[in-house]
C-alpha cells in the first residue's frame, strides 16, 4: 500500500492536486489544519476536491480548524478519524485531532487528560493489527517533531504517553511547521511531514506482506 500523508494544508491544496494528477497512491491521510481558521464548509469542500481523484481519504481536524469541522468531515466523502479507528486492508488506522493547549487560544484545543482518554481508546480499538497508524495533529512531546527554533518542546505529553504504552507502528503528526522531520519513541516511527501548504508531504510504502521491517517512509516535496 502506498500512502500519501500530509498535514497543515491551511486552505492551500494546490501542491497535492498537482501531485495527484501525475502520481498514484492507495490512500491519503490528512493530519489536520485543513483550513486556516475556517469556515468549516471550506474544509468539506477541500476534502471533496481531494476525494475527486478517487483515492480513499482519511482526515482529522487541526487546532486551526473550527471546532465543528468534524461534522463537516462526516458530511464529506472523506473518512473522519477523529477519536475513531478503522481497519483498511488489515492495517489499523486511528486518529485524534486538535492540539494540546497553546498560548494562542486556537479553536480546537483539548486538555491533556481528554487527549489521553479519547486517543488511547481509539488506538486500543485497532492495536491487534500487525501494523497500526496513529494519526494525530499534535506531535508527541520531547521529540524532533515538536521542537521550536527556540529549543522548546511544545507537543502533547499525552500523545507521547500513549505511544510509549501501545507502540503503534507509525505516528503521523503535524502542527509544528518548523519541526518537519522524523524521530522514534521505542519502536514507533514519528513523522511530521511539514506544511502541505508549502509543498511538503510524506510517502509511506507498506508491503503486501505487512512486514514492518520493510516499511519505507520518506518526506518529499510535491
Amino acid at each position: 500500500m502506498k500512502i500519501l500523508a500530509v498535514s497543515d494544508l491551511h486552505g492551500n491544496i494546490k501542491p497535492i492536486l498537482h501531485y495527484l494528477k501525475d502520481n498514484k497512491v492507495d490512500l491519503i491521510i490528512i493530519a489536520g489544519d485543513i483550513t486556516h481558521f475556517g469556515p468549516a464548509e471550506l474544509g468539506e469542500d477541500i476534502l471533496n476536491e481531494i476525494c475527486s481523484f478517487q483515492v480513499p481519504v482519511m482526515a482529522i481536524p487541526g487546532n486551526c480548524d473550527p471546532g465543528s469541522l468534524h461534522i463537516n468531515i462526516d458530511n464529506s466523502q472523506a473518512v473522519n478519524l477523529h477519536a475513531r479507528g478503522m481497519v483498511i486492508k488489515n492495517i489499523g488506522v486511528c486518529g485524534f485531532g486538535g492540539s494540546n493547549p497553546t498560548p494562542f487560544n486556537t479553536p480546537l484545543e483539548f486538555e491533556e487528560i481528554q487527549i489521553y482518554d479519547e486517543a488511547k481508546k481509539a488506538l486500543e480499538g485497532v492495536k491487534e493489527e500487525k501494523i497500526t497508524l496513529f494519526v494525530t495533529h499534535a506531535p508527541p512531546y520531547g521529540t524532533k517533531t515538536d521542537l521550536l527554533p527556540s529549543g522548546e518542546h511544545v507537543g502533547s505529553k499525552s500523545i507521547r504517553k500513549i505511544i510509549e504504552e501501545l507502540q503503534p507502528t507509525i505516528n503521523i503528526c503535524g502542527h509544528i511547521h518548523e519541526a518537519r522531520g522524523t524521530d522514534k519513541i521505542g519502536n514507533t516511527e514519528i513523522i511530521n511531514p511539514g506544511e502541505l501548504s508549502h509543498g511538503h508531504a510524506c510517502l509511506i510504502k507498506i508491503p503486501d506482506s505487512h512486514d514492518e521491517e520493510k516499511i519505507e517512509t520518506g518526506i518529499i516535496k510535491l
